[in-house]
């Protein structure tokens, strides 16, 4: 599904990682760990195409190159990214964006009685009010109902490969479960693959298997699964030996 090799990834020509491979394929769950500005997120922000980070080396979706695609265009491929702020969208209601959206990934009209009980139902799963169906995009919202905002999002458009940026940032305990829930629900529907980013378990702990990569300065320290977040969580990223690196590859081996 996705391919990296031999990536450079640069930003303000500073470069954050060098030859960097990466292989996701369809339905695997990959978890992506590390202290705070390592780069993480740069990579979420590489693979949806922002245009601040400057990239050398081959990237493909689907057999695609997105190194020539915009961020428009990879999103119609199915990528889709849910990071921890999203931003509000002043003049644009949800319904009027996702009717806009789901037009162009598809060659079919949109009937509209189906796309409104379906935004309903949705909205019904995630405990959000069904005014926001027609309000404007995240506009006066809190932190929370902005990320079941972007979950609303997520299950209207139904991408195939999923990035989650911190998600469970700034989330209570209530939020973050019906967040983890309606994530695992999504997965079990869909199969999609998914980039988790993250400092924690309370995401990722439920889904029954995943590939974990402690992301240090330099690259990969270390691989695992979920003894690997476990260890993590005891003992803190200094304790991971930036010297000591396995591999600067991400491999996910599910077809």
């Amino acid at each position: 599904m996705l391919e990296i090799k031999g990536l450079n990834l640069y930003i303000d020509d500073k470069m954050l990682f060098n030859h960097l491979n990466l292989k996701i394929n369809a339905g695997e769950i990959h978890v992506l760990m590390g202290k705070n500005g390592v780069g993480k997120s740069s990579i979420a922000k590489m693979l949806m195409g922002d245009k601040n980070y400057r990239c050398e080396g081959k990237i493909t979706y689907k057999g695609k190159d997105l190194n020539n695609l915009d961020i428009y265009e990879r999103s119609k491929l199915g990528i889709y990214l849910l990071n921890q702020n999203p931003i509000a969208i002043e003049g644009v209601t949800n319904a009027e964006m996702l009717r806009v959206a789901l037009s162009l990934k598809s060659s079919e009209p949109i009937n509209i009685f189906d796309f409104n009980k379906e935004l309903e139902q949705v909205c019904a799963s995630l405990e959000l009010d069904k005014s926001f169906i027609h309000r404007e995009i995240n506009v006066g919202c809190s932190g929370g109902e902005r990320k079941k905002v972007e979950l609303l999002h997520m299950w209207m458009l139904k991408p195939e490969f999923i990035i989650l940026d911190e998600v469970d940032s700034g989330l209570d305990v209530d939020a973050t479960k019906l967040v983890a829930n309606s994530l695992k629900k999504y997965y079990d529907l869909y199969h999609p693959a998914i980039l988790i980013i993250t400092h924690n378990d309370t995401l990722i702990k439920v889904f029954p298997e995943y590939t974990v990569h402690l992301l240090g300065n330099k690259g990969i320290l270390k691989e695992g699964s979920k003894e690997l977040v476990q260890e993590i969580l005891s003992k803190g990223f200094k304790e991971f030996n930036e010297n000591s690196e396995e591999s600067d590859t991400f491999v996910i081996s599910e077809n």
